[in-house]
């Protein structure tokens, strides 16, 4: 025969595995964001020759800094050799279709004629930053589509990448590497 005691050990036993396992379930899930950051990758910017858009590659670059996690664009310390060189031009915008790697090279023409149209230069300066980060043109295409330039029109002022094109950028430089495939090499030119 059983005595008391024996139930009491086993009741007391499920009650301590009882209050684990509900513990366990009442914990928050794991945060994402606050496991060890993925690897960054770091691109140098050098705008020296882009007299007059200044500001609005420095919001351009603010709004792919704000919306990518593991891609961080950083303006070239003079005299050091930058990933991306940025231009000022006098015709359409262009630029190198990437995603270039750390140590590669991409370059960006801010055509002045995009403007004198009435396209609006922080979004030229983010678009065109969007193709050295690998992204196509997706035109035509709606102003909340970054990277439909020119084809959403000249009242389209959105500088913002939005999900789809912030998680293609973001796979590309997945584990702190460039794109699995090489840069495509293409110049872009997002004439109308």
């Amino acid at each position: 025969m059983l005595d008391s005691r024996w139930f009491k050990a086993v009741g007391v036993a499920a009650a301590l595995t009882l209050a684990s396992v509900t513990a366990a379930q009442a914990a928050p899930a794991p945060d994402p964001a606050a496991k060890s950051t993925a690897a960054v990758v770091t691109l140098r910017y050098d705008d020296s020759r882009a007299g007059g858009w200044e500001a609005a590659i420095a919001a351009g670059v603010a709004s792919w800094n704000a919306n990518v996690r593991n891609v961080k664009l950083v303006e070239a310390a003079p005299g050091t050799r930058a990933e991306i060189q940025i231009v000022a031009t006098s015709g359409w915008p262009q630029a190198t279709l990437g995603p270039v790697r750390p140590g590669g090279r991409a370059w960006v023409e801010l055509g002045s004629q995009a403007v004198a149209q009435g396209h609006d230069k922080t979004r030229i300066a983010a678009h065109e930053l969007g193709h050295s980060l690998g992204l196509p043109d997706t035109k035509p295409g709606p102003c909340s589509q970054l990277m439909s330039g020119s084809s959403a029109g000249t009242s389209c002022t959105n500088a913002v990448p939005n999900a789809a094109e912030r998680s293609r950028v973001e796979y590309a430089y997945a584990g702190g590497l460039a794109s699995r495939v090489p840069a495509d090499g293409r110049i872009l030119v997002d004439a109308p």
